[in-house]
C-alpha cells in the first residue's frame, strides 16, 4: 500500500493480520450488593494488526485499563472473546495463561508492580530470568535498557522503596521492553515521567516497533503518545466511539 501524505485526513481502516482480536467484549463489575453493577466494557469489537503502534484514549473510567487487562489475560470477560497471537485466552487455564504471558506479552503497569525485595536490576531482569536467558546476556540487555531510560548506575542496586515514582516507572518499562515480546501493553507509561524522559522512551519504543515489528498498545492521556501513534482508538462509557488510523510515518 502506498503511503498517504501527512496532509491528508485521518481515515478509518480495518486491521489485517491481527495479533489482537476482540469480539463482543463485555465486562461487568459487581462492586457490592448495595451498588448497581458497573459495566466497564459494553460490547467492544477491536482488531490490532501485528506491528501496530496504537493508543487507546478516553476519559477516566471509560474502560481503557479494563480492556488492556482483558487483552493481557489478567482478568476474565463477562462475555465475548479475546484472541491474542492466535490464542483464544478463554481456552487457557491459569498455568497456560502465565506461560503465554511470559513468552508473548510485555506489561507496563500504571502502578509499576515491582517486587519490593528485589533491586532495580533484579526487577528489570526478572522476565529474562524466568525465560532462562544466560546471566551474561541478561546483564548486558538489562544494563543497556536501563541506560537508555536514564537510570543512573547508582540506582541499579536500589530497591523500589528507595526510588522516586518516575524512577520506578522506568524500571517497570525496562522490565517490559528487555525481553522483546510480540505485544507490549502499556497503561499510562509516561504518566510519571518528565517530558524529556517520556519523549526519549517513546522514541525508543517507536524504534523497537519499526525495527523488530513488536506491537504496542497504549492506554494513555498523553498527547505525545497520541502524536506518535499510528492509530487512536477512543473509548467512552465502555464503548468504542472512534477508531482512526494514520498512514505510518
Amino acid at each position: 500500500m502506498s503511503e498517504t501524505p501527512e496532509s491528508q485526513p485521518i481515515v478509518k481502516i480495518r486491521a489485517t493480520d491481527a495479533i489482537v482480536s476482540v469480539i463482543g467484549l463485555v465486562k461487568v463489575y459487581n462492586e457490592s450488593r448495595q451498588r448497581l453493577p458497573v459495566r466497564a466494557l459494553d460490547g467492544v469489537d477491536l482488531e490490532i494488526g501485528a506491528g501496530e503502534f496504537t493508543a487507546i484514549v478516553g476519559p477516566s473510567g471509560s474502560g481503557k485499563t479494563t480492556l488492556l487487562n482483558l487483552i493481557g489475560g489478567l482478568d476474565y470477560p463477562t462475555s465475548g472473546s479475546v484472541v491474542v497471537a492466535g490464542k483464544d485466552l478463554s481456552t487457557l487455564d491459569r498455568s497456560e495463561l502465565a506461560d503465554f504471558r511470559l513468552w508473548t506479552l510485555g506489561f507496563i503497569f500504571q502502578a509499576y508492580n515491582l517486587i519490593p525485595v528485589l533491586t532495580s536490576f533484579e526487577n528489570a531482569e526478572f522476565t529474562l530470568l524466568l525465560q532462562g536467558v544466560p546471566a551474561a546476556e541478561r546483564k548486558k540487555r538489562v544494563l543497556e535498557e536501563l541506560e537508555t531510560l536514564g537510570i543512573e548506575e547508582e540506582l541499579v542496586h536500589r530497591r523500589p522503596g528507595e526510588l522516586s515514582g518516575g524512577q520506578q516507572q522506568r524500571i517497570a518499562i525496562a522490565r517490559a521492553l528487555v525481553s522483546e515480546p510480540k505485544l507490549i501493553l502499556a497503561d499510562e507509561p509516561t504518566a510519571n515521567l518528565d517530558s524529556k524522559t517520556g519523549g526519549r522512551l517513546l522514541d525508543k519504543m517507536k524504534q523497537m516497533n519499526v525495527e523488530t515489528g513488536v506491537t504496542f498498545l497504549f492506554s494513555t492521556h498523553d498527547p505525545m503518545v497520541m502524536e506518535k501513534a499510528d492509530r487512536v482508538v477512543t473509548l467512552r462509557d465502555g464503548a468504542i466511539v472512534s477508531n482512526e488510523t494514520r498512514a505510518k510515518r
